[in-house]
């Protein structure tokens, strides 16, 4: 417990500090990537005050020059602030848009072309997939959970179709990254976080000339990520949010 509160009393001192330096130099320089690579130093060191420990494998079995999206399991809060300073060069998420409202947080994600997404309206959901795909227009990456929530047990929930959609309509490959041992650290629902290894593992590029329809390309993803996972989480096949829609849901969350 102690741990957790040293990481958010970090966070809170921080994110002042951060707009501070990083917010005037973004404008003088035109350039938000000092802006972003502060928040990034602040999240990994927040979380390494915990205790956490993280172990990388595949990240030189890409081409770091290159866009990709990236697809990922979600079993953890903790999963963003050890994920994203891991990817190579400016990385997108898509984020909930109550978010925005946040003082300097959503000042920040909006410099940082971060896309807001609200889970309740559908329409929203298809103005995400098109903003996302304008970020990747720019040369950025995009970073989604492919379930839209946090898994409680670590076992995969149904994907969401938005993502293969984005994929496909942008033509830009995609790689496959599970994340094991948040479940663990700090397990959905809970506060404290508990000093452990988290190991991220990103797999091979898929190229969209192998992508195949959606749903082959969503067994790929499902695939790869599972093949990530400890023995007790693996289930087979994919399931998909197939009708989500209808109830009032978007693709994305």
């Amino acid at each position: 417990m102690i741990r957790t509160i040293l990481m958010l009393i970090f966070w809170a001192l921080t994110a002042p500090a951060a707009a501070i330096i990083g917010f005037p130099a973004s404008f003088i320089m035109g350039d938000v990537r000092v802006l972003y690579r502060i928040f990034m130093w602040g999240a990994w060191t927040g979380v390494w005050i915990t205790g956490v420990r993280v172990e990388t494998v595949g990240l030189d079995q890409f081409d770091h020059s290159r866009s990709y999206i990236f697809m990922t399991n979600h079993v953890s809060n903790l999963d963003a602030p050890i994920q994203i300073p891991l990817i190579p060069r400016r990385t997108s998420v898509m984020v909930k848009k109550e978010l925005f409202k946040v003082p300097i947080l959503g000042r920040a994600m909006r410099m940082g072309s971060l896309v807001p997404v609200d889970r309740g309206n559908r329409d929203a959901g298809i103005e995400a997939v098109r903003a996302a795909k304008s970020v990747i227009g720019q040369g950025l990456n995009m970073t989604i959970y492919v379930e839209g929530k946090r898994s409680f047990d670590g076992k995969l929930l149904p994907f969401k179709k938005g993502p293969f959609y984005l994929a496909v309509e942008c033509g830009v490959p995609v790689i496959p990254i599970t994340i094991v041992g948040t479940h663990y650290t700090m397990p959905k629902a809970r506060f404290a976080i508990q000093p452990g290894l988290v190991k991220v593992i990103f797999h091979p590029p898929i190229e969209p000339k192998d992508f195949g329809s959606r749903d082959c390309l969503m067994e790929k993803v499902h695939a790869a990520i599972e093949s990530g996972l400890p023995e007790e989480c693996r289930q087979g096949a994919p399931s998909t949010t197939e009708g989500t829609e209808a109830r009032g849901g978007t693709a994305f969350a």
